[in-house]
């Protein structure tokens, strides 16, 4: 962005404790004339430190009924134009607000509400894409489920929920124990391959302007910690379809495995800013300063390409006066 054209903007990007909101602000905190504020449920996350004082915001958990309204009253308090949720418990029911939010002259980086619920339901996810893409084999668990006509190891997994939590490889019939049938799981085909999460941004006119793909070599509590970007036109463009098919706007995530045969096949989708967006900005690719662009009204760039590069994780410390420690009366 050229500082000398650009309006003085004050963003609010959620989610402060969290991998994908210090990624946001460590992507834009270069930005002229731009304002982060960081807000989180929890007075001691990280990102909260990262901005003065006068920026942090404490809302209430994403799950709870006033969250919208709190986030909307900081917003106006602050003269925040662009919000920016991190959460994934935020986006359904902040994207439920949206009219209220842009009559308050305030853009929501997110997709819409349908598109979200169905990322966030897997089953619903796979039922809508069927027919359109290839995808491992699946099928709702309940009563009517017979493993018999199942290849071994399948999976099971809840058809909502993130990361790797709940996941169970069946490998025997016994394994299936302790499992509900309630329709609340999904059954899937094992793929035994590579794993990867391409991070891909979509404009508002539906146009797809970057698919950035990264293997994930190792993984801790969801997030990768080494990683690399790899340059595959099939998957890319796999991404992209299913990316439009779905309806994501702005920035998500689109995890795949490569089946038996090595044909890559449709995980999950997470429809928000993954932890790992930093090897994307640095492999060339900044999502967080397109969002931004996008919503100042400037134009893209018709497509974004990527270079090859690996990521490895390690710690940063903030360091700051005990006085400055929020609390949870604050």
């Amino acid at each position: 962005m050229n500082p000398n054209t650009v309006k003085p903007l004050n963003i609010l990007v959620t989610g402060a404790g969290g991998a994908a909101a210090i990624a946001f602000f460590k992507a834009v905190q270069h930005v002229e004339g731009l304002q982060v504020h960081m807000a989180d449920m929890d007075p001691h996350s990280t990102g909260l430190y990262l901005v003065p004082a006068n920026r942090r915001c404490l809302l209430p958990p994403g799950a709870a009924a006033d969250f919208s309204d709190r986030l909307l009253d900081y917003c106006l308090a602050h003269g925040i134009t662009i919000a920016i949720p991190t959460v994934d418990c935020e986006l359904a029911p902040v994207a439920a607000e949206q009219e209220r939010f842009e009559t308050a002259g305030i853009q929501l980086v997110l997709s819409p509400e349908r598109a979200l619920r169905v990322c966030y339901d897997k089953l619903w996810l796979m039922q809508s894409l069927e027919g359109e893409v290839e995808l491992a084999a699946f099928t709702r668990f309940d009563d009517d489920f017979r493993p018999s006509e199942w290849e071994y190891p399948f999976v099971v997994k809840p058809r909502s929920g993130s990361g790797s939590r709940g996941v169970r490889i069946v490998k025997r019939l016994s394994d299936l124990n302790g499992i509900d049938t309630d329709g609340r799981h999904l059954v899937q085909e094992y793929l035994p391959g590579a794993e990867y999460s391409v991070d891909v941004y979509v404009a508002g006119d539906g146009r797809v302007v970057a698919s950035v793909i990264r293997e994930r070599i190792k993984v801790d509590s969801g997030i990768a910690v080494i990683s690399k970007t790899v340059i595959d036109e099939e998957i890319s463009e796999l991404a992209a379809r299913i990316a439009r098919l779905v309806g994501i706007r702005f920035v998500a995530n689109i995890q795949f495995r490569r089946d038996r045969d090595g044909r890559p096949r449709l995980l999950e989708i997470n429809p928000r800013f993954p932890g790992t967006m930093s090897l994307t900005v640095a492999a060339g690719v900044n999502m967080p300063e397109l969002c931004l662009r996008e919503a100042r009204g400037d134009a893209l760039p018709k497509r974004l390409d990527y270079a090859a590069l690996a990521m490895v994780r390690n710690w940063q410390e903030t360091f700051l006066p005990v006085s400055e420690f929020m609390s949870a009366a604050e």
